[in-house]
């Protein structure tokens, strides 16, 4: 996929972006790809790949979520800046923090961030279950996003101390899902979780590799 394809198929899903913010996509993609090869941040052999299946896979969401305007959004195991930058290329009003436990990946992301100028976005070097005892200013998130980093009911005891009351945790997945979400229902009694089967125009991967959204809500 070249950038003019992935252009044309975000649109096609409900995604635009103007030409400013494929610029900042370009050189988030050429800038990932040179230092993967120094720093591993997606496997070597995907990164022919890297548009469909890591840059438009992780503005997912977009297609099927109204995220609320100017929301406090997390990233739980971010690598290299995926899911959150992306997404807040696309949807600049969005204050993101990024985290992973690996600090030269977090390295790598503060400078994809800068390079792209993107302002209301921090990358810090910090696990997932120690972030509600650290001293970070935001206490609480709207959204908390993470790509394939956890099993759900681990990755939900993680978060659910800094999530809102009425905020989303939004898991990208994949295959048959069953066993884990039966897990987590009965290690949380109190979480809803509703399957987003993802189905994108212009590009069958998604639906070939049965790719899925998890959106997964505390009950009041």
């Amino acid at each position: 996929m070249d950038f003019l394809k992935f252009w044309t198929i975000c649109s096609l899903n409900g995604i635009v972006l103007d030409e400013k913010q494929m610029t900042l996509i370009e050189r988030y993609a050429n800038e990932l790809l040179y230092w993967n090869k120094k720093v591993n941040l997606i496997s070597r052999k995907d990164e022919e790949n890297l548009l469909e299946r890591h840059i438009f896979h992780s503005l997912a969401p977009l297609k099927y979520l109204k995220i609320r305007e100017k929301s406090y959004c997390l990233d739980v195991g971010t690598g290299g800046g995926l899911p959150g930058i992306p997404l807040k290329i696309a949807r600049p009003d969005l204050k993101f923090t990024l985290i992973d436990s690996i600090s030269k990946k977090i390295k790598m992301t503060e400078m994809f961030a800068k390079h792209t100028e993107l302002k209301d976005l921090k990358a810090l070097a910090i696990r997932a279950e120690n972030y509600e005892k650290s001293d970070n200013s935001i206490k609480k998130f709207d959204y908390i996003f993470s790509r394939a980093v956890a099993k759900t009911d681990l990755l939900i005891s993680w978060v659910r101390n800094i999530i809102k009351k009425d905020g989303l945790i939004v898991l990208y997945k994949g295959g048959n899902l069953d066993e884990e979400i039966d897990d987590a229902k009965n290690r949380f009694r109190n979480v809803e979780i509703d399957t987003v089967n993802i189905v994108m125009n212009g590009s069958c991967w998604f639906s070939d590799e049965d790719k899925k959204l998890l959106i997964c809500r505390f009950k009041n």
